[in-house]
């Protein structure tokens, strides 16, 4: 945390930073120049499997800033994630990797140690449209609501109505989103009794985590409306998450929802795969 915002407040880029580990909006130090533009990050997500060496990574969000005066606000901060002008993750494992979009595509880059130096390795990534994957915490099964545990089933093919995923699951967000957005599959934190709007948080996880799947040819809701067009009420607002390949999250809404794609209503919720 300390060394990114020691890396990027001078500059002359950011008008203001949000971390997750900071309450409030970070200032630029008042004896450097702003700039138009806000970081949003985690700056290590998955920071309780270190201890056991799973790969854990750092996710970024750039908006431009819409009020007036140098200084960023609230206001600045609180955008939907369609307003994004770039988003990012850096996964640290057996190699380190960096994933990034401007809104033309996603692209990966791989860290060169001889060189010190990021290198274009995965260009114009694209991820399946149905997925092989199902990446979720099964011990909340008991805390979801029953059209999630159906969701689940579904996913599972224990209805009939697909192939079965499989079910792949670390605990590190970044590490099942980068396994799933390149061989295929879905990421799922749905809400729980415990956690009722859901635990990921909208603007440093799962808006940038969004951009880039969609940019990926994927899709990501909270089971009833696109992450980025959700608007954010608050600096670290929480929501359930379904994101990765898009036949695989259209299930998520569809079932979650009520709605099909068209936007017709559904007879009976569960007739996705009918």
């Amino acid at each position: 945390n300390e060394i990114i915002i020691k890396a990027v407040d001078h500059g002359g880029r950011l008008c203001a930073m949000a971390s997750e580990e900071e309450p409030g909006i970070i200032d630029i130090p008042p004896h450097f120049r702003c700039g138009k533009y806000c970081l949003l990050f985690d700056p290590l997500d998955g920071s309780s499997n270190i201890d056991v060496n799973v790969p854990v990574g750092t996710i970024f969000s750039v908006v431009r800033k819409i009020t007036r005066g140098s200084r960023g606000e609230m206001e600045d901060m609180l955008q939907p994630g369609r307003r994004q002008v770039a988003a990012g993750y850096v996964i640290y494992g057996s190699s380190t990797m960096l994933v990034y979009t401007t809104g033309q595509g996603a692209h990966g880059f791989t860290l060169d140690p001889s060189l010190g130096e990021f290198l274009l390795s995965h260009p114009n990534i694209r991820t399946p449209d149905v997925g092989r994957y199902l990446s979720v915490n099964d011990s909340y099964h008991s805390q979801w609501e029953s059209n999630v545990q159906n969701l689940m089933r579904y996913y599972r093919g224990q209805d009939g109505n697909r192939q079965p995923m499989n079910t792949r699951y670390v605990g590190s967000l970044v590490a099942d989103f980068h396994r799933n957005l390149l061989g295929g599959g879905l990421f799922a934190y749905p809400a729980n009794r415990k956690n009722k709007r859901g635990k990921l948080r909208l603007l440093y996880e799962a808006s940038p985590l969004a951009f880039i799947v969609e940019q990926a040819g994927g899709a990501a809701t909270d089971g009833h409306e696109r992450i980025l067009d959700i608007q954010p009420t608050e600096l670290h607002q929480r929501t359930p998450l379904f994101i990765g390949s898009t036949n695989d999250v259209d299930a998520a809404r569809t079932m979650l929802s009520g709605v099909a794609k068209d936007g017709s209503a559904l007879s009976a919720v569960g007739s996705v795969g009918a």
